[in-house]
This record gives structure tokens, sequence and C-alpha cells, in this order.
């Protein structure tokens, strides 16, 4: 039987020790297909960019965030999947405007 909340904590604890022990952080920009804008935080883990903050502002206006403290709800969860800012066409913002949008 699968131990859900196992799961989870490991999750919680490994985006946590990211979040918290990283030294540079890099940040991007990406409109979706419905006019929303979605903002990366992203740290290296190894060979691999992983992001460990992430926001989505609607077209509507409203805004979703989502880092190891609130991984999922209703309305999305965090990316649990390496990213390349390339093949995904991220735009590299400032991490000024990334926090701008974070503690909106």
């Amino acid at each position: 039987m699968v131990d859900l909340e196992r799961i989870r904590k490991e999750t919680v604890a490994y985006f946590k020790a990211l979040d918290e022990n990283a030294i540079l952080r890099q940040h991007f920009c990406h409109a979706d297909e419905e006019g929303g804008l979605w903002y990366i935080e992203a740290v290296r883990d190894g060979d691999e960019l992983i992001v460990v903050k992430q926001a989505e502002l609607t077209s509507a206006g409203r805004l979703h965030r989502y880092n190891w403290e609130h991984l999922e709800d209703e309305d999305g969860c965090l990316t649990d999947q390496a990213i390349d800012p390339e093949e995904e066409l991220l735009e590299v913002i400032p991490a000024e405007e990334f926090q701008q949008v974070w503690t909106r």
C-alpha cells in the first residue's frame, strides 16, 4: 500500500531544502494560451533546474502561489518536473520582478 502522507512529507522536505539552501536563483516568466502569466523561481539540483516557487497570474487577475509550504490546491500545483528554459520558451526576468508578483 502506498503511504501518501510519507510521500507528501518527503516532497515537502525536498523542496524546502532546495529553497532554503539555494545560493543562485533563476527567474522566468511564461504566458499561457489563456492569457495568464506564470512566474517561476528555480534552483539547480545537480544538472537539473527545479522550480521552488511558482506564481500564476490569471487573465482574470487571480494570483495562485505554490512552493514547499503550499504544494497544491484546487487550482493547480507546484510542478514536480525539472524545467528547460529554452525548450519551454521561458523569458528570463529580474528577481525583483518575480518578487513583486510573489509578494502581491
